[in-house]
């Protein structure tokens, strides 16, 4: 796991150079460079490997969604949002380099990330490209991420009335929907057929959704030393969470039933992998 940290990092690195103007090409590496654990792509590249595929064909689109995520963190962040001070323990991008530049950096690398798998892709072949942007578009869009904080935002202080349902959107399209991006992604490069994608397809959905109740109960009981975020927001500006809705020890109960259904889409279809595992391994500590 750690070489496929290096190998994304070196490629963001390089895929992202300072041109002219220098200060939005300055603002979109600081969020993408901020050292973290690169769960994204590194579930891309494990997934075409997995399926049979070669990882560095997979790379483009891999880092390509990883900005994508940088860019959701930037968004998530500013103060018409969430109005968080801090990411992975270092300043949030709107406080290094002012709001308006914030917020263009994030269209910026919303608009960047696909030029990246267009430009760096050529020999997937046309049919194969044109399925991993439509993916990425259904996923980082609308349909999407965007929808996710969309209602998120409009069922803030709706803890008392929401439903579950109201959550399972949130998470959902806020979270899981970058794991399925990301997975699918791998599957696709990978030739997978459609047994196989619909299989991963769901054990995205129920790792994206355990990731995000792991997160949520985080907020409430570790620290910032830690997590790197500033903690106890969410109950605060009264954010409908998994922990508010249901409680922890439901919560901890219902993530600990998720990670369980993960092994199983795994063992079920005879997924092998080590990077999986130790990727359900870590969100179930918490």
């Amino acid at each position: 796991m750690n070489r496929l940290i290096e190998l994304v990092n070196e490629n963001l690195d390089k895929y992202i150079e300072i041109r002219y103007p220098e200060d939005i090409f300055k603002a979109m590496r600081y969020t993408v460079l901020l050292p973290g654990k690169r769960l994204r792509p590194v579930m891309c590249l494990e997934t075409c490997r997995m399926l049979g595929g070669n990882i560095m064909d997979a790379l483009p689109a891999a880092c390509a969604i990883e900005m994508l995520h940088a860019q959701t963190l930037i968004h998530d962040d500013l103060p018409c949002m969430d109005n968080d001070d801090y990411r992975r323990g270092k300043l949030t991008n709107h406080k290094v380099f002012g709001e308006a530049l914030a917020v263009l950096a994030g269209d910026a690398l919303l608009t960047f990330a696909p030029q990246v798998i267009v430009k760096n892709s050529q020999k997937l072949g046309a049919v194969k490209l044109l399925k991993i942007l439509e993916e990425y578009f259904q996923y980082a869009g609308a349909y999407g991420v965007i929808a996710g904080q969309v209602v998120d935002i409009l069922n803030e202080n709706t803890v008392s009335v929401a439903s579950a349902e109201t959550l399972d959107f949130i998470h959902t399209h806020k979270t899981a929907d970058l794991f399925k991006l990301s997975i699918r992604t791998g599957a696709i490069i990978a030739d997978a057929d459609e047994a196989q994608i619909s299989a991963m397809t769901d054990f995205a959905q129920k790792l994206g959704f355990a990731f995000q109740i792991a997160d949520d109960i985080l907020d409430e009981t570790s620290t910032f030393e830690k997590m790197g975020k500033t903690l106890g927001k969410d109950k605060l500006e009264g954010k409908l969470t998994y922990t508010a809705l249901f409680g922890l020890d439901k919560a901890r109960s219902d993530l600990a039933h998720l990670l369980h259904d993960c092994r199983s889409v795994l063992m079920k279809n005879a997924f092998q992998s080590e990077i999986f595992e130790q990727i359900i391994g870590k969100i179930a500590v918490t």
